[in-house]
């Protein structure tokens, strides 16, 4: 690829379970794993992600999550499910019933990374999940190797090999919405769409057919998808001593626009979630500490 790289990006930390919902109540039930891509294809991908699960005698479980503005292609052997896909940028909650045993190996590519590295304009893939071959006619049996490979090392290596030797070509507008995507998710001062156009001196019209080409949603969205995701970890945290210092540091009008848009997108008021995270919290704790 021709162009400035960019340096690959340690995976997070175990701790990190943003865009997770109810994030200890879910680690009753599943495995994630996550690592870091390799230098060959880190101008695309964030990181690649490893879901397990085994419910064989247990009642089904449902996990959530809100997800990030990115494209995911998965290896997924679950029940009738198998297979590899694409999976759009997703502007609901994602729901993903747990049941019987299975798996997920994943790469979540970069936002607007998956329509860069293939050319798609990835908003005709919102909200769907395909089959990889759909778009990615060269994948072959990847899925096949992939999810006959038991260690997740070993299965970054095969997806790494097949995605690096793909043709791919210097994209300055890549390279703009990545710098605008970083931005909106790292500065909490990014709040409208606005203050947006004028920090990178583009217009409200050029970002919205930016956004929509790449990420697959528009700018407004991806905004409140960020804020929205940081009042949800916060919450998830334990800040819950001033919801409505919360929903100004978080762009929003009041305390009851956040509640409702909270409420309609997470499914419970934010009060009712945060309780119900530490709950959580609080009952995996006392599993792993001794008594005093």
């Amino acid at each position: 690829m021709s162009g400035p790289g960019f340096a690959p990006r340690p995976a997070p930390a175990p701790g990190d379970r943003k865009a997770i919902l109810h994030p200890h109540e879910q680690e009753r039930y599943r495995t994630l794993e996550r690592l870091a891509p390799g230098a060959a294809v880190a101008d695309y991908v964030e990181w690649y992600w490893a879901v397990r699960w085994d419910m064989r005698g247990r009642a089904p479980y449902f996990a959530e999550v809100l997800p990030f503005p990115c494209v995911h292609l998965t290896f997924e052997r679950d029940g009738d499910r198998y297979g590899g896909f694409v999976n759009g940028v997703c502007t609901r909650k994602f729901v993903r019933e747990l049941a019987g045993r299975g798996e997920t190996f994943g790469v979540r590519f970069r936002p607007g990374g998956f329509g860069a590295f293939t050319g798609v304009d990835v908003c005709g893939l919102r909200d769907r999940a395909v089959p990889a071959a759909d778009v990615l006619p060269d994948i072959g049996d990847l899925a096949d190797q992939v999810l006959a490979t038991p260690a997740d090392t070993d299965r970054r290596r095969l997806v790494e090999d097949y995605l690096s030797i793909r043709p791919r070509r210097a994209d300055p507008n890549y390279r703009l919405v990545l710098r605008i995507a970083a931005a909106m998710a790292n500065d909490p001062e990014l709040t409208r769409v606005d203050r947006v156009t004028e920090r990178f001196g583009v217009s409200a019209r050029t970002l919205q057919r930016l956004f929509r080409r790449y990420i697959g949603a528009g700018p407004k969205w991806v905004l409140r998808r960020y804020r929205l995701q940081d009042g949800a970890d916060l919450l998830a945290r334990g800040r819950t001593a001033d919801l409505a210092a919360l929903a100004a540091d978080l762009g929003y009008f009041d305390q009851a626009h956040f509640t409702r848009e909270f409420a309609a997108e997470v499914g419970m008021a934010p009060l009712e979630y945060a309780k119900n995270s530490l709950r959580s919290r609080d009952e995996v704790t006392s599993k792993v500490l001794p008594a005093s």
